[in-house]
């Protein structure tokens, strides 16, 4: 079943048009995820859908459309978004980032209990949870990102490379991570991502934009078998 419906999708800056009528879905409980080249759309997709950029066409998310509606209706929806550039609050710690993560949830206990799941997959945040979030690595603010996120409890996660200016190395074990995440608490994931190749490794099914487009879309796994992707964006 389709959690997430986008069809004749447009979005614009002032009078610059970045999407010009893309359609999508993206089935419950599922990985997917958007390529494409440096400014092809794919970050202006991710805010169209939170309502962050003026869009035209239509989003159904769990069947009830979505466009048009406040940034803030739509987190409360079930939709996180992880931006690029991570997003953190410098000037706070790590636990009251997670904290601030769950502004909008009632349930306290719960609350406690999750963050403490967070500590479990993220154990690099646990050692850090009273330090101040600007003092963080790179890769550490990346995971804060992501389990801030997931401190909203969403049923759809949106991710927006979260594999820029890490290592390699880094950047499998966040993959891994979310995998888990996935696997185990069904949430869904929109994945936005330069490195097409861990990207289609992760994803079972994959959509492949060029300027504001959708040009290719299909199962990873025969995506990541197209030549034309291969030789364009996976580099073999």
């Amino acid at each position: 079943m389709a959690l997430l419906e986008v069809a004749g999708l447009r979005a614009a800056y002032g009078p610059t048009r970045v999407l010009h009528g893309i359609s999508f879905e993206l089935a419950e409980g599922s990985i997917t995820t958007v390529l494409g080249a440096n400014g092809a759309g794919k970050t202006t997709t991710l805010r169209a859908l939170c309502g962050m950029v003026r869009t035209e066409g239509e989003i159904r998310f769990g069947g009830r459309r979505i466009d048009g509606r406040a940034t803030e209706d739509i987190v409360r929806l079930g939709i996180a978004h992880v931006p690029d550039g991570r997003g953190t609050f410098v000037n706070l710690t790590t636990e009251e980032n997670l904290r601030l993560g769950a502004y909008t949830r009632k349930d306290r206990p719960e609350v406690e209990t999750d963050l403490e799941r967070m500590f479990a997959y993220f154990p690099r945040l646990k050692e850090r949870r009273a330090q101040q979030a600007g003092t963080l690595s790179g890769g550490e603010q990346q995971m804060l990102a992501v389990s801030r996120a997931l401190m909203l409890k969403p049923t759809l996660l949106l991710l927006d490379e979260p594999s820029f200016g890490l290592a390699p190395l880094l950047v499998r074990e966040i993959f891994e991570i979310m995998r888990t995440i996935n696997q185990r608490e069904r949430v869904s994931i929109l994945l936005v991502e330069q490195n097409a190749a861990m990207a289609l490794d992760l994803a079972e099914h994959a959509y492949l934009i060029e300027t504001g487009r959708v040009v290719l879309s299909g199962p990873a796994d025969a995506i990541k078998r197209d030549e034309a992707v291969r030789r364009s964006y996976l580099g073999y």
